[in-house]
């Protein structure tokens, strides 16, 4: 099924993929996202690349370097950006709750909240408690998606999830059972490298280039903070909240951010986890697969602020049908219709039942086989931050 669909990569300031651009993957050339939140400019890398748009590199001198090469990542998002201070005294501060687990607000895009409900971000009194930037508790990045999927979850997916934030990442949270699904981390725990500076643009790294730390302030900051300077160790550090409550990203400040890993092949369009890989075609956005070919299938990454519901950007993997692309890579009537139907849809629909699909039960198997435990860790303990 794979070999019938060709992958898009789009990225913009908010959800509305309309007014998005297409990211040129493998380009050292950033594109530039701005709002008034936010001034970012992107670069995304995938290896083995045969996408949109045509001719794109397969790969990029990124996947050359260490520590990407012994890793054998398969793909970065890499980020330069720089949040703007709000035009009304509007600031994150520490806080313990998370709306991501108790409201369902920030876990979608506002247009898609019903009047009723709705709770648009107001602006938070300047007190003793404020801080001039984004918290490092506020500052989260991942995915979600604009309907349910969990009729289309395999039976082993509580296991995934266990090995995904055992020997990815700890910090993750979310709700891929509720009816617009979720997965956030803390960027301070999520993002592989940060660094806290502008970095450089280098063509021959393939773009974006920067290691973890930060130039001389940046590394400054840190220290007196206490974040360790090497990527695992900030990484683990992060994992409590007392550390992510120490932490902003400062408003008129650059910081660089690089999210990339091994697990997610999109040349074959499978997840590779430890011990056991599994095609996600069937599964891709929730749209089963198994009885008739959907035009159109999202994979969304989303930068925001889990307390404000603010999007700073946003970057969308679209899997189209090859036979709805024309020959210069613009999309044809039947792929834009499609994606026009993406956001009237309700989710509502139901495919028959392939809860006995052969791949299911396979990745119930090996999933079983793993050492995972049902809770998965905890807030500070030590985990497979990798």
């Amino acid at each position: 099924m794979a070999e019938k669909y060709i992958v898009r990569v789009t990225a913009g300031p908010d959800y509305d993929i309309d007014q998005h651009i297409v990211v040129p993957v493998n380009s050292h050339e950033p594109v530039k996202i701005s709002n008034e939140l936010v001034d970012a400019e992107i670069n995304v890398r995938v290896q083995n690349y045969h996408g949109l748009p045509r001719n794109s590199p397969s790969t990029s001198p990124y996947f050359s370097l260490e520590p990407h090469s012994t890793n054998k990542d398969q793909y970065s998002i890499a980020v330069r950006f720089t949040p703007k201070r709000p035009a009304k005294t509007s600031r994150s501060k520490p806080t313990s709750k998370d709306p991501s687990r108790s409201s369902s607000t920030s876990r979608v895009p506002q247009d898609d909240i019903p009047p009723e409900s709705s709770s648009p971000a107001t602006a938070v009194e300047d007190d003793d408690e404020s801080i001039d930037g984004i918290s490092g508790e506020d500052l989260h990045f991942g995915n979600d998606f604009d309907h349910p999927i969990r009729d289309r979850l395999p039976p082993g997916f509580n296991y995934a999830m266990n090995i995904v934030k055992w020997w990815i990442d700890p910090g993750l949270e979310g709700d891929a059972y509720a009816d617009k699904p979720y997965l956030y981390g803390p960027a301070l725990s999520s993002f592989n490298t940060i660094h806290i500076g502008s970095g450089e643009v280098s063509p021959e790294k393939g773009g974006l280039s920067f290691e973890e730390g930060g130039d001389q302030d940046g590394l400054k900051e840190r220290k007196e903070v206490g974040m360790p300077g090497g990527a695992k160790e900030r990484m683990q550090w992060a994992l409590k909240a007392a550390n992510k409550s120490r932490w902003a990203f400062q408003y008129d400040k650059t910081y660089c951010l690089d999210f990339f890993n091994p697990y997610l092949d999109f040349n074959e369009f499978s997840l590779r986890l430890p011990g056991f890989t599994l095609p996600i075609m069937k599964y891709w956005d929730g749209q089963g697969l198994r009885y008739r070919p959907k035009r159109s299938h999202i994979l969304r990454y989303v930068l925001r602020n889990r307390s404000t519901n603010d999007t700073y950007f946003v970057v969308v993997f679209t899997l189209h049908l090859k036979e709805d692309v024309n020959e210069d890579g613009s999309l044809k009537p039947a792929a834009i219709e499609a994606l026009k139907e993406r956001k009237m849809t309700t989710g509502s629909e139901k495919e028959a039942d392939v809860t006995k699909d052969g791949d299911y039960q396979e990745a119930r198997k090996q999933f079983e086989k793993l050492d995972v435990g049902e809770k998965g860790n905890k807030e500070g303990e030590d985990g497979g931050v990798d």
